[in-house]
């Protein structure tokens, strides 16, 4: 019993309890710069290079310069994520420090600070998890944006209901608990935003860095380590 629980407790790179943590850090994220930086969302980019294009094709095609700079800093966000796990072996608990400490910062600035720069920090912090965290267990998903989630959540519950396979079911319930916890996140953003303003991002920070301390690379990790407990090692 006890050690189930310390397994609970140490979250693995690819795991469901690690993947419903970084799934309702991502909602925050997107209710907080929605309430607190003039209703934009950082954390996806889709929606961002929609409106590069429409804003380009309008007569008034200069606005279309502000969408670029979140874009970059996305991109930006994934080479640097890249670069760490190709410099340090513990890569997945540097890039969480990483987030973590920015998420600080940007709680620490002050209101005058202009949007764009809120924005793209949050863009940079967003693509350093999403290109490190893409894994649940052996599927891949998305912890910042619910599309393809949701998609896979569809297919699964087919086959979980429809064909009776109990894989699906297992995967089914997986990605249910991915969407539940954007869902839970995004309603946590924004009433924290709501009454903390700014310093709401805080909360984020803290949750991630609950995550530095629990953090295992990966499930087979933890089961060589319990494998080595149980010989005596």
């Amino acid at each position: 019993m006890g050690n189930k629980l310390k397994r609970f407790f140490l979250l693995s790179s690819n795991s469901l309890v690690m993947g419903v943590i970084l799934a309702l850090v991502g909602g925050f994220l997107d209710a907080y710069t929605y309430i607190t930086r003039d209703g934009v969302f950082a954390t996806a980019q889709t929606g961002n290079t929609v409106l590069f294009a429409v804003r380009a094709a309008s007569p008034e095609y200069n606005g279309a310069i502000q969408n670029v700079p979140p874009f970059l800093a996305f991109v930006a966000g994934v080479l640097v994520a890249e670069y760490i796990k190709d410099k340090h072996t513990k890569h997945g608990r540097a890039i969480l420090i990483l987030e973590c400490s920015l998420l600080f910062i940007v709680g620490c600035l002050p209101g005058s600070v202009p949007n764009m720069l809120i924005t793209m920090c949050i863009a940079f912090v967003s693509s350093l998890q999403i290109a490190t965290f893409n894994k649940l267990e052996n599927w891949s998903y998305n912890s910042t944006i619910t599309t393809g989630n949701l998609r896979t959540a569809a297919q699964a519950s087919y086959a979980a209901f429809v064909e009776h396979d109990p894989e699906s079911m297992r995967k089914f319930k997986g990605f249910a608990a991915i969407i539940l916890s954007f869902i839970g996140g995004a309603l946590l953003g924004t009433f924290s935003s709501t009454y903390l303003g700014n310093r709401a991002i805080w909360i984020a920070a803290g949750i991630i860095l609950l995550t530095v301390f629990l953090y295992q690379k990966s499930k087979e990790n933890m089961a060589e380590g319990q494998s080595s407990n149980n010989s005596g090692i």
